[in-house]
Order: structure tokens, then C-alpha cells, then sequence
């Protein structure tokens, strides 16, 4: 919590203790109170207790020491892609993805009250990387240099604790009211239809039995042998046996560059034959297949 800005420190500290009151609403995040994750876990459960932490480590963290029941962690954007480090992030944290939500993002251009009624200009905007990706456009036209921070909330709040009137932050509307900052521009996002597809993660999987009658998805990782054409014979079964995978990226392991992971959405889930067979399939050209969960799809892919 020491590494917040100081306007947010007051918060956090009401949040966690909140939290710790009753952790089995709890529902961690990474960043500061008012960030796009804070309003992600109120989305997806309007009940939970939502936790302010600082790194994407600490949010899992939580979860894995029982300071919260579940994490909520975005995975991707629709405009600037990958979150950084999530898919590595994912496997290593033992958790299980047993939801997603996906929330349409809107970004608003802050700064602080400008008293003689001015609005800049300004040199800097302060802001998590993506959404800075997110702005480009807005900032390139009006020289703002871009200036990365942890997150969307916690740069308002760097904002408001620096006293700049040159410095600027790109967060949510909500950050503005929490950190006494005035809304100079809404919608700075370069796209209207900017969404960010985060998941839900808790200590145990759920059974995909319990899914049975709902749409699933279904999320692994996977290192196929190195031999040639593996990937394309791994893949195949998907193809033959009609399930459709609507995600896969690649990434390496480690700095040999001689072994490449791939991370892998599908809609379906074990227990259905279709997928059995397609799975199956998948694990005889494969070195390594690990499932990271099956969960309910929120919203249709295709």
C-alpha cells in the first residue's frame, strides 16, 4: 500500500480493511481505488468487497494467501491487445480462471482545478500503458508527451499528490472525484467500441459438470514438441471434430528462444466428447498441457 500516491492512500486503507473484514467477498485487483479494475470487480459482482493492489502479482497474491475469494484481472484489449504479462502471470499463479467479463472502456483527460479557468495546456499525461496505446491519437494531436504509471487511477492520483497544473492524467471519470481533479476532456479513447475482456480467477476450478445447459470457455496453455509441422497436427483435432477455438497467441520461455508456448481459448468444455477427442488430440503432440479453467462465457464470440 506504501507505494500508492498519497491522495489514494486513505482509500486503500479503508478498502483493505473492509476486505479483511470479510474476505470471502473480496475480490482483488490491480490499482489504485477508481481504475478501470475497481470498476470491473463491481461490474461483474456488485456485492463484493472490492481490494486495491498494487502489481498484478499482488492482486493474485491475495487471492492465494485468502486476503480475497477471487481476482479480477484483465487478460486483453480490443485495440491494444495482450495486457502485459498476464499470460505469464496465469500459469504460474495456480489459480483457475472461473469467469470473465468484458467492459467497454471510456477514458477521460484530467488535471488539477485550474483556478483562473484555463484547461492547459499541458505537457505530460500520466496513465497505465494501455491506455496511453489507447489515446495515442488524442495525445499526438495536441503534443502531450505520454508518461507511463502503474495504473489509470493511481496516475490521477500522482496528479493531484505532484500540484503540476502542467501535468495531466488519463483515467476513469470516477478518478476525478475521488482525487478532487477536474475533468478537462471525456472520451479521449481513439476508438468508440474500445472493450477490455478481463477474467476471474479463485483458488479451485470449477467442476464443468456444473456448467452443463450454459455456453463455456474453456482456457489453456501449451508446448507443442519441436518437430516439424506440430503445431498444424496439434491443432487439427480442433478442426475435425467441430470446436471452435476463438484465441491463440504465442510466447516464449525463458530466453532460449527454442521452446514457444501457446495460450488458447475454446467454447466447449471437457465432458463433451467433441472437445474430449480435440483435447486428446492435442496432448499426443504436445510436451506440456496445462488447463487454466473452464468458466461461463459472458458474451458470444463470432
Amino acid at each position: 500500500m506504501h507505494s500508492y500516491p498519497a491522495p489514494a492512500q486513505a482509500r486503500v486503507q479503508e478498502m483493505v480493511q473492509a476486505a479483511a473484514a470479510d474476505p470471502a467477498r473480496a475480490v482483488s485487483f490491480q490499482g489504485a481505488p477508481g481504475c478501470n479494475g475497481h470498476r470491473a470487480a463491481l461490474e461483474y459482482d456488485p456485492a463484493c468487497l472490492p481490494l486495491p493492489c498494487f502489481s498484478f502479482e499482488d492482486a493474485l497474491d491475495a487471492v492465494k494467501d485468502g486476503s480475497a475469494a477471487r481476482a479480477i484481472i484483465p487478460i486483453e484489449n480490443s485495440q491494444h491487445g495482450r495486457v502485459a504479462d498476464i499470460h505469464f502471470l496465469l500459469p504460474e499463479s495456480g489459480l483457475s480462471i472461473v469467469g470473465e467479463h468484458f467492459m467497454a472502456i471510456r477514458h477521460s483527460l484530467m488535471a488539477l482545478p485550474n483556478k483562473d479557468g484555463g484547461d492547459g495546456p499541458f505537457a505530460a499525461a500520466y496513465s497505465h500503458p494501455q491506455a496511453l496505446g489507447q489515446s495515442r491519437v488524442f495525445l499526438r494531436t495536441r503534443a502531450i508527451v505520454p508518461m507511463a504509471y502503474a495504473d489509470t487511477a493511481g496516475a490521477a492520483a500522482y496528479v493531484a499528490e505532484m500540484g503540476d497544473p502542467a501535468a495531466a492524467a488519463i483515467a476513469p471519470k470516477i478518478a476525478a472525484e475521488l482525487y478532487g481533479l477536474k475533468v478537462i476532456a471525456d472520451d479521449v479513447q481513439d476508438a468508440s467500441d474500445n472493450m477490455t475482456r478481463f477474467v476471474v480467477l479463485a483458488p479451485q476450478p470449477l467442476d464443468p459438470a456444473s456448467l452443463a445447459g450454459q455456453t463455456t470457455m474453456t482456457t489453456f496453455v501449451f508446448e507443442v514438441k519441436n518437430i516439424p509441422a506440430a503445431l498444424y497436427k496439434a491443432l487439427g483435432g480442433f478442426a475435425t471434430n467441430g470446436v471452435n477455438m476463438t484465441k491463440l497467441e504465442s510466447y516464449q520461455k525463458g530466453a532460449s528462444f527454442s521452446a514457444t508456448t501457446f495460450y488458447a481459448d475454446i467454447v466447449g468444455a471437457p465432458g463433451d466428447p467433441a472437445v474430449d477427442r480435440a483435447l486428446e488430440e492435442l496432448a499426443f503432440h504436445c510436451k506440456e498441457l496445462r488447463m487454466l479453467g473452464t468458466y461461463p462465457q459472458e458474451r458470444g464470440r463470432g
